[in-house]
């Protein structure tokens, strides 16, 4: 088993997430006592969220690129960013080391045209519904048309993010405006739903939605897994 180097506390509700799901991955596959070879670094959410607000990408580079240095010090074999928003960044950490990058939307890429959808709507951060990094990698690696709510709308889903998820706190009202958003989307003929921000799983969930979704920190985690045991 080759170890995963993870990037993590982007924020720290979802990145426990991730941990459980890789160690219950690698015992189901394995059987027994398994569990996943890791390491885990984990970052000061609050001084992220504020760099990214500022527009100051160019310091969050310096940072995450630092960051995967220490990881592939301490003998991480491939890095496992936890969080869609930061995949703008990816070019960025993958020239600080050596090792591989498992990007976030490869796998959700890979789902999405599995079940042969086409259009699909995209839920996240204002920098991952607005900034093109992760749309263009859907649409130039997949071939998939990406859909994302009205201006309005996009406020709504990154501000639940941003003032509830990230914090822990889950609201029915939130919920509810999501729900009525994802609506929105397959009206406008989205056959499936990326939830493109790893806390959005905390909210939502199959039965919020008329399409299938995706559930990118699900996803990550699971071809993380098929990374190391390969």
């Amino acid at each position: 088993m080759r170890t995963l180097g993870l990037l993590g506390g982007m924020s720290w509700e979802s990145s426990a997430h991730y941990y459980r799901i890789l160690n219950e991955e690698v015992r189901r596959r394995l059987g027994g006592s398994h569990s996943a070879a890791c390491l885990l670094l984990s970052v000061d959410f609050a001084e992220i969220a504020a760099l990214q607000h500022a527009g100051d990408w160019a310091t969050l580079g310096q940072r995450l690129q630092r960051h995967a240095q220490q990881l592939a010090a301490g003998g991480a074999a491939a890095l496992v960013l936890c969080t869609n928003t930061m995949h703008c960044l990816a070019a960025e950490i993958e020239a600080a080391t050596p090792l591989p990058l498992l990007h976030i939307a490869d796998p959700t890429g890979a789902a999405i045209r599995a079940q042969g959808l086409k259009t699909i709507g995209l839920l996240g951060t204002a920098f991952t519904m607005e900034q093109a990094f992760y749309r263009e990698r859907l649409a130039q690696g997949f071939d998939l048309e990406v859909l994302v709510p009205e201006p309005a709308q996009r406020q709504t889903v990154h501000s639940v993010i941003y003032e509830e998820l990230v914090r822990g706190e889950i609201h029915p009202a939130s919920r509810d405006a999501y729900r009525a958003i994802i609506a929105e989307l397959v009206a406008r003929g989205a056959e499936g739903i990326v939830l493109g921000c790893t806390e959005i799983m905390l909210l939502v969930d199959q039965s919020d939605s008329a399409v299938p979704l995706f559930d990118t920190t699900h996803l990550h985690a699971l071809a993380a897994v098929d990374w190391a045991l390969a």
